[in-house]
């Protein structure tokens, strides 16, 4: 009896050194396990940040060799073309010109400070068409830093152009009021579009007027919103002068980052949009119709009210219309990434109404036409309007299926204005895709 004792003792101890064992070679192959993680992780991150830097040379190795010069700075462009280098035309860029800003690798929460607005929403129910003829256009590069625009009237606030980001906007630090003066009155169908940071607490944040009386209770008024606080949302609508709410809708993300604010009236009917969202749809809508746009707004020094690339444009009869009475159209609908043919998003609706068009119209040939303003080289702008054309036939053949033989691509440069260069009205009107009727 003693000695089995003795025996299930040493067993007992046995079983003990043994399971202490396991958990230690446990305890070492989890430590072993978590070791080879971190390694690997560690080297996945030396590798990210390797690429990363790579990315961030090869973009500050382009930008030595790049310039930024203003439009009206041809010896900041001759200068620079006599040292091989390439030319950005960015009429921000001091006299003299600047070197370009390498964009930043990697950085996700970085905004870009050359193309403010740059539109990631998913453009829910994004219809807008702008006018196709530019009544007014101003993006303050022909006016000094510190004064207020000599294109704008001036009513009250304290407001400034500034340079913000890597660009031209007018500042305000205080609630204020100006009007936009145009050559006649809106016409039946027009278009607004313009760029907006800003932050408040009240609504309307800012109020666009367009029936001539900046008091006139009859009127409805469009409004834009960007929400402070936790609020993660944004918003636009039509409202009664009166204040009555006809509709409104809300957007994310546009809370002190710019945003475009755009405008599509025809007759009654108003549509409201915020990037890409449609956040209003009134069809009785009482704007009224005055040769001038009146706009209030929010500001202070601490949440600075900023705008500029403001366009508004008449609107005219739809494309099949124009083409069948005059053999050619002009569009201002068509958008591409600056000095490239990548179309952009929010041309979407225009080229659907061209490519309904031709669908519906099955004899209808078409030549595209692409067109520049002068700002630049001309070999470069005729380069830029033979793909940009080609883009946009390309893009009609892929997604509506029309084909080879009804469409025509032709790049004309800036060989046919239709506008003064001389003015951002005449520039705009430039700049543009026309469709004529073979």
């Amino acid at each position: 009896m003693q000695l089995r004792a003795a025996l299930t003792g040493i067993i007992s101890v046995a079983e003990l050194i043994m399971a202490s064992a396991v958990a230690d070679a446990q305890g070492l192959g989890d430590r072993l396990k978590k070791r080879a993680s971190e390694a690997a992780k560690r080297t996945v991150e030396q590798r990210v940040d390797q690429k990363t830097t790579q990315a961030t040379n090869a973009a500050l190795d382009k930008a030595e060799n790049t310039v930024k010069c203003a439009t009206s700075d041809k010896a900041c462009q001759d200068k620079a073309k006599a040292e091989g280098k390439a030319v950005v035309i960015d009429d921000a860029a001091p006299k003299g010109g600047a070197p370009a800003a390498a964009p930043v690798a990697n950085a996700s929460n970085t905004e870009s400070a050359a193309e403010p607005a740059k539109e990631e929403s998913a453009f829910v129910n994004f219809d807008f068409v702008p006018g196709e003829r530019v009544l007014f256009a101003d993006d303050f590069t022909k006016d000094n830093v510190g004064d207020f625009p000599k294109r704008l009237e001036f009513i009250k606030g304290n407001m400034e152009v500034a340079e913000w980001k890597g660009a031209r906007w007018l500042r305000a630090t205080t609630d204020g009021q100006l009007e936009i003066p145009l050559p006649e009155n809106l016409p039946d169908r027009f278009t607004v579009e313009f760029e907006h940071v800003g932050e408040a607490s009240s609504w309307p944040f800012v109020t666009l007027t367009f029936a001539g009386k900046r008091d006139d209770r009859a009127a409805d008024q469009v409004v834009f919103k960007t929400w402070d606080g936790n609020s993660e949302s944004s918003g636009g609508g039509v409202f009664g002068g009166d204040g009555s709410e006809k509709a409104k809708g809300r957007v994310k993300g546009a809370q002190n980052k710019p945003f475009t604010a755009r405008i599509m009236v025809d007759g009654r009917y108003a549509k409201v949009y915020m990037n890409g969202t449609r956040v209003a749809n009134v069809p009785n809508a009482t704007l009224g119709r005055a040769n001038k746009i009146f706009i209030m707004f929010d500001g202070s020094e601490d949440k600075p009210a900023y705008f500029r690339n403001f366009r508004i444009a008449a609107g005219g009869r739809k494309l099949y219309d124009a083409i069948a009475e005059k053999g050619r159209v002009a569009t201002q609908g068509i958008y591409f990434d600056t000095g490239s043919d990548r179309i952009r998003p929010e041309s979407a609706p225009t080229l659907k109404e061209i490519g309904d068009m031709l669908k519906e119209h099955a004899d209808l040939k078409l030549t595209i036409e692409g067109h520049t303003d002068n700002v630049g080289a001309a070999a470069s702008n005729q380069s830029l309007s033979e793909k940009r054309a080609a883009a946009v036939r390309q893009y009609l053949m892929e997604n509506y299926s029309i084909e080879e033989a009804r469409l025509t691509a032709k790049g004309l440069g800036a060989t046919k204005p239709v506008g003064s260069n001389d003015t951002p009205e005449g520039r705009q009107n430039n700049r543009r895709v026309e469709l004529v009727k073979m």
